[in-house]
């Protein structure tokens, strides 16, 4: 089932303050800035299948020539749709990055594609390439704009169902709570893990991989991390339904913006636009999400966001979250 959307509840007000040891939440880098110059931006969760949103796709321009976008996954369900967001994208911009969401890899029954698992990244990969669109199988970018330098890491992680309901405590015990209250992500349905045995064995690959390659990099300047799922656990504390995290990352991650030396963290998925800080690091949602959801917010959404140079808008969006 695609699951319920609405407000985040009880805590999740943006700006409330800490929500954990060491935390603190405000609307941080979340906003286009007013800083002149080359921007590194980022957006997230553009759901191109939506008339909408695709309107706003199509709007998308760089203040500068020399902005450079990070897309953070979610772009569509359908390859057709992804190919023309990405395309028009780096029509657009001097550089883009992209990482794959859990949407992006769905075997959707409309997709006139019907590859799967790791074929189905590869064939987006390979799309990619032909753009001059960076992906997690590339060299990793410096951004030398304001505010870096700074090494552009694009991240494919995936999740592992360990960010269980509390009490929960194997994966089978969290999803037969999520399915009992009738939160389950409609990835359960669409996105297959193919070749690998499951979604969490195809994550723990990417996790293993990914860790080796960054622990073996040269010194160099600080990173920013961008994935489409938050590195941490933190971020989902705010949904209104906590079922819905175990599709949402995976507890190996969680030191990995001190461990790799992050200068931020972007991230997608939870349609909750903004920013947490731990150890000093912002994590930066910067998702669009769905017409419903943004629509009703008393402002346009102001996208892409900017993460360098950092700024500190006026204000920042109040979370709402979805599931699905």
């Amino acid at each position: 089932m695609s699951g319920k959307s609405g407000p985040a509840g009880p805590g999740g007000t943006v700006g409330s303050g800490p929500v954990g040891p060491g935390w603190a939440v405000g609307p941080g880098l979340a906003g286009p800035g007013s800083a002149a110059g080359p921007r590194l931006l980022a957006v997230s969760d553009l759901h191109v299948a939506y008339p909408q949103n695709r309107q706003l796709v199509e709007e998308l321009r760089p203040r500068s020539p020399e902005d450079w976008l990070l897309v953070a996954g979610d772009v569509g369900e359908r390859l057709p749709d992804i190919e023309w967001a990405l395309r028009t994208l780096s029509g657009h911009f001097a550089r883009v990055v992209w990482v794959p969401g859990n949407h992006d890899l769905w075997t959707h029954r409309t997709d006139p594609v019907q590859l799967r698992g790791e074929e189905r990244y590869r064939r987006l990969v390979a799309f990619c390439q032909e753009l001059g669109v960076l992906t997690p199988e590339d060299p990793y970018p410096v951004w030398d704009g304001a505010g870096g330098p700074a090494r552009i890491v694009p991240l494919f992680l995936l999740y592992d169902y360990s960010f269980r309901p509390d009490g929960a405590r194997t994966k089978a015990e969290g999803l037969a709570r999520a399915y009992d209250t009738g939160v389950v992500c409609t990835d359960e349905r669409w996105l297959h893990p193919d070749p690998y045995p499951s979604v969490e064995e195809w994550c723990w690959a990417r996790v293993e991989a990914t860790r080796a390659r960054l622990a073996a990099l040269p010194p160099g300047p600080p990173a920013v991390l961008v994935n489409h799922f938050p590195l941490i656990r933190e971020p989902t504390r705010v949904l209104r339904y906590p079922e819905f995290a175990q599709w949402c990352g995976t507890t190996r991650t969680d030191d990995w913006h001190v461990r790799f030396n992050a200068s931020a963290v972007v991230y997608g998925h939870l349609h909750i636009p903004r920013t947490i800080w731990r150890d000093g690091v912002p994590f930066v949602e910067v998702s669009l999400g769905y017409p419903r959801e943004w629509e009703r917010r008393p402002a346009p959404p102001g996208l892409p966001r900017q993460v360098l140079p950092m700024v500190q808008p006026a204000a920042a969006e109040p979370p709402t979250g979805h599931l699905d």
